[in-house]
């Protein structure tokens, strides 16, 4: 089941969603930068701070910046549950007409959120996608594997998901309330909402470098999200699988009617290189094969066990309650 969503009695007109893992640095940075532009829009608003089971000083940086900023809310989680699963925090407990979601480190400037709100209000747009035009800023290996990542999902998920579109986003709340009723426990986002097919837009943005700390998206965290991506959207790795097996067999014929035409001929030879060469290649292909298989398996193991995605200990906006949710 899903988390009870916070009553939305005067509900602002905006709530900023941010996911923070050990960013006790780029904070304050943040901050900064963001409550000028929240404060110069003219709406009623909330940030929504999800800290997901930091090690560092960021829930007492946290707590030091709401005491000085009212419209400042934080979420608690009990333990590390990932970026995608503390964004699910943020969202069902957002209570917003339009909510934005945007990371910490200031690669995704908070001056567009203006314009995404007014596009979104102007055109009447339930999704507004943040496109990274220019990623100067990232690494050559970062842009190579972020235009392998897109080119491949776009393949196998379809063209409906845009290019360079993380996962700054302003959502409304009939998007928000869709994707809250998705039975996804490894939600990615950047495909779920395009997947939605509601009315959507695009604003373009140069690439920021992080202002402070180190990404806590290392390569392994990508390869993870890469996977979650395809085996969550599509089964063609399963379809895959079954035509590397048809060559495979097809190889296995083909050198069948080479030992024998050989044996027929009378010209035998000792063959261990072609052997050694069709043994590593089967070997190879059921390995692949079982591995693909194997993340299906997974995912529809974690989705029979039904553990909460995530755990909240501390909501500010419910302090007084004190009592720990836990969220699908």
């Amino acid at each position: 089941m899903t988390t009870p969503i916070l009553e939305r009695e005067a509900a602002p007109r905006l709530s900023v969603v941010v996911p923070v893992f050990d960013e006790q640095d780029v904070l304050p940075l943040f901050a900064e930068r963001l409550r000028p532009v929240l404060d110069g829009l003219g709406v009623t608003y909330e940030v929504l701070t999800v800290d997901d089971g930091s090690r560092d000083a960021t829930p007492a940086v946290l707590e030091g910046l709401r005491r000085r900023w009212p419209e400042l809310r934080t979420v608690r989680l009990r333990r590390n549950s990932g970026h995608q699963n503390a964004l699910t925090a943020g969202l069902h407990r957002s209570r917003g007409q339009y909510v934005v979601s945007i990371d910490v480190d200031l690669q995704d400037p908070p001056e567009v959120i203006a314009e995404m709100l007014l596009l979104a209000e102007s055109a009447g747009l339930d999704v507004v996608h943040g496109v990274r035009t220019d990623r100067r800023t990232d690494t050559p290996f970062k842009r190579w594997t972020a235009g392998l990542y897109y080119r491949l999902v776009r393949r196998v998920v379809g063209a409906a998901v845009p290019a360079n579109a993380g996962d700054f986003r302003l959502l409304s709340r009939a998007a928000v309330d869709a994707l809250t009723e998705l039975p996804e426990h490894l939600p990615v986002y950047r495909l779920l909402v395009p997947w939605l097919g509601l009315p959507s837009g695009e604003v373009a943005y140069a690439r920021a470098s992080r202002a402070a700390g180190r990404s806590k998206y290392p390569l392994s965290r990508m390869v993870r999200l890469a996977l979650d991506s395809i085996t969550g959207f599509s089964a063609a790795p399963l379809r895959m699988a079954t035509w590397l097996g048809c060559a495979g067999v097809a190889l296995c014929v083909v050198l069948g009617g080479a030992a024998l035409a050989a044996y027929l001929w009378g010209s035998v030879v000792p063959g261990w290189a072609s052997m050694f060469v069709a043994l590593v290649f089967l070997g190879a292909v059921q390995l692949l094969c079982l591995g693909l298989l194997g993340e299906y398996v997974a995912r529809i193991f974690t989705t029979v066990q039904s553990r909460p995605a995530y755990v909240v200990a501390f909501d500010s906006h419910a302090a007084p309650r004190r009592h720990a949710a836990a969220g699908r």
